[in-house]
């Protein structure tokens, strides 16, 4: 059975970033369906200046594992990663575990590199207004479907030179990012993130934000929970 759902606020709440997959293909009726929701993103004047490059080859995905061979040599001493000993079971230990499967596994994988113009009047930061939103819609589709995602950084550091030569994409056109798709091991959600109230100020940038409930005052359900009484805050 798969884990899917047409709850907007439970696909966002649970939409883990999945690192371990099964060995079951993505069909192409699925896949399809979050490459179609990524061009429902919005777009700066919905000039839609995107690629989406679905890489499934061996030959493809055998360059995706050098480049994602590359990635883990600079991420290892960023993250101060190595790889768990078998016995170690706690939690930063089975982090470690599947994202050394992520990288062992990764020719073996869908995946899709995201790629947008370069335009000389604007920031590559503004730009990614304009394909970042496609990322996201993709990701929210593939877990919408039960399916497993990973947003990588394969396509940066060396990797950025092998998959653009691989693919052959034009050097006006950015790698925005890379996204390992499949079915996974495991469930999803819920996220583990901290209270919205974290990241929200008031006007200035100190000062805590205090709400009115509109629940307190009306009796209408709070936004951040669901109509079951299952709260995806």
């Amino acid at each position: 059975m798969r884990d899917s759902t047409s709850d907007v606020w439970e696909t966002m709440s649970t939409a883990r970033t999945i690192r371990r997959f099964t060995d079951e293909p993505v069909d192409d009726t699925t896949l399809r369906r979050c490459l179609e929701a990524a061009t429902w993103a919005p777009s700066g004047a919905n000039a839609q200046s995107w690629r989406f490059v679905v890489l499934r080859s061996a030959q493809q995905r055998a360059v995706v594992a050098k480049a994602a061979a590359h990635a883990l040599a600079v991420i290892e001493p960023v993250y101060g990663m190595s790889r768990p000993a078998p016995d170690d079971d706690s939690l930063r230990a089975r982090n470690n575990r599947a994202t050394y499967e992520l990288h062992d596994r990764a020719g073996e994988f869908t995946s899709v590199l995201f790629t947008q113009r370069r335009f000389p009047t604007a920031s590559e930061l503004l730009l990614g207004g304009s394909i970042f939103p496609a990322m996201q819609n993709f990701l929210l589709a593939a877990r919408a479907q039960g399916l497993g995602a990973c947003l990588t950084s394969w396509a940066s550091y060396d990797g950025e030179r092998l998959l653009r030569d691989a693919v052959g994409v034009p050097e006006d056109w950015m790698l925005a990012g890379h996204i390992v798709v499949g079915w996974p091991k495991g469930r999803h959600g819920p996220l583990r993130r901290r209270p919205v109230e974290h990241a929200v100020n008031a006007e200035v940038w100190d000062r805590p934000i205090q709400w009115t409930r509109a629940s307190e005052a009306t009796g209408e359900t709070d936004p951040g929970e669901r109509s079951d009484g299952r709260n995806v805050k």
